[in-house]
């Protein structure tokens, strides 16, 4: 079966597949469609990957394109399923013998009532899908599929579920479908150096936070590993294949579960001399942190949440605000960045708690943030909260341009006065004397760094210029 695998364009600059949330950005942003690209590699021969935002493709052509196949599987999220829906309907009309399978965390969550609300859709995929959509591209049957839910006439099938996979080191490399199918160069993350390029070495999560939607949807709460010795050697083909890029991202919801194989892990990926990075928890002793920047770490991806401990209890964030503190003096001293992540709007806020948030983070000595709104995603147990307690006032988490929006109304806390404090969160932390002097100080360290530091300034004041944030 020829096969394409699909990212639908939505707005420009829209971040999609590889993004825990997806939305368009304040300053250039874009993942890998890693999901789709361990699939693909997975199939072998007669597929192909399109990743519409990276190749600013517009709809039309994206429809287009997928014509020339037997099958096209879109990857789709909560906030892009209308946008995903109608090009596989404009696909559907124009082929009707195109078999269309939507994947992705939104349809595992929501399998049945996403094939009613999109009836040309002939199937979807619920959890890790590899093994799912490899069986699709040999031509098995749809009823003998684990892992999927598919149309049937006018009936809606539940086939039994796929486990995740846990040999992960059965899978290829996701690497070398990223060379052969994907502009290498139009990825980006702020705080990232660029090139760089995305790839796990584990899935899972055994964390409880309720917010987040991988683990709850997708990937599982057992966390699971790759060998460090499978690791290395696609670090080693990405060295030679790719010697474009400039710093590799582990993107495991938290690489460092398991402090003894980060040890070990580093004593391996020394040798090699790159550039790494990955997202963290705030627990790695200092010990491990310098071991970390010893082995080539540059930065650490943190989710702080917020500055109130009532409300990283209220999510389950299993950790306090003294550790937050404490773990971002240690990075400091270990000479290890951080990005930080933070959440506006999360259950128990007020205007106290989002101001007490916006000071600590601006006391804290990080290298860039990232403040987002609240996103109860179904599926998550977040977002089963907020339907239970009537939260819930809006159907859309993005505008019609991308940006992420409030769909969260709290008594006596409105979704605008979330959106807002958002925007004053981002301008009260970087527009300040301390934070240009901590920018010089990366701009030292060489042209990949000042180049990036350049690069996401002029975008991000452009933002705020345009959008009359001052």
């Amino acid at each position: 079966m020829k096969l394409l695998f699909l990212n639908p364009p939505f707005t420009k600059r829209y971040d999609s597949a590889g993004a825990r949330f997806a939305s368009t950005r304040r300053s250039r942003s874009m993942w890998y469609p890693v999901w789709l690209a361990h699939a693909a590699a997975l199939c072998g021969n007669d597929v192909d990957l399109l990743d519409g935002p990276a190749e600013d493709i517009s709809a039309q052509e994206a429809v287009r394109k997928a014509l020339d196949y037997d099958c096209v599987v879109f990857y789709t999220s909560a906030p892009s399923f209308k946008n995903d829906s109608f090009i596989a309907q404009e696909i559907k009309r124009q082929s009707k013998r195109t078999r269309i399978v939507f994947t992705g965390p939104y349809v595992s969550a929501l399998p049945a009532e996403s094939l009613t609300h999109a009836p040309w859709v002939d199937a979807v995929t619920v959890g890790e899908f590899d093994y799912t959509v490899k069986e699709i591209h040999a031509g098995v049957p749809f009823d003998n599929i684990a892992g999927l839910v598919w149309r049937n006439g006018e009936k809606i099938e539940h086939n039994s579920g796929r486990p995740p996979v846990e040999n992960l080191d059965s899978l290829p490399f996701v690497s070398p479908i990223y060379k052969k199918y994907l502009p290498i160069r139009r990825y980006y993350l702020p705080f990232a150096l660029h090139p760089y390029i995305s790839i796990y070495s584990g899935r899972g999560c055994p964390y409880q936070c309720s917010f987040c939607l991988w683990p709850q949807t997708f990937t599982g709460r057992t966390y699971r590993k790759r060998s460090i010795a499978n690791i290395i050697e696609e670090v080693r083909y990405i060295q030679k294949e790719l010697p474009q890029v400039k710093e590799i991202f582990f993107d495991d919801d938290t690489f460092s579960v398991d402090k003894k194989w980060v040890e070990e892990f580093c004593d391996a990926i020394e040798p090699l001399k790159v550039c790494w990075s990955f997202n963290a928890r705030a627990d790695i002793p200092l010990a491990v942190l310098q071991r970390l920047k010893r082995a080539g770490c540059r930065l650490l991806v943190v989710g702080y949440e917020s500055g109130n401990q009532k409300i990283l209890d209220n999510v389950h964030k299993g950790i306090s605000v003294q550790q937050l503190t404490d773990f971002t003096r240690d990075c400091n001293e270990a000479g290890i960045m951080i990005h930080g992540t933070f959440v506006l709007g999360l259950p128990g806020e007020t205007l106290e708690s989002i101001r007490q948030t916006i000071d600590f983070a601006k006391k804290l000595r990080l290298d860039t943030v990232q403040c987002s709104l609240i996103s109860p995603l179904p599926g998550t147990e977040l977002y089963e909260e907020m339907l239970k307690k009537g939260y819930l006032n809006r159907q859309t988490m993005v505008t019609e341009d991308g940006f992420q929006s409030c769909p969260v109304q709290y008594p006596g806390l409105s979704n605008q006065v979330i959106e807002a404090s958002v925007n004053n969160f981002h301008r009260e932390f970087y527009i300040r004397p301390h934070y240009f002097l901590r920018l010089l100080s990366h701009v030292a360290k060489g042209p990949a760094e000042a180049r990036r530091v350049f690069s996401i300034g002029k975008e991000y004041l452009q933002f705020v210029f345009s959008h009359g944030h001052f």
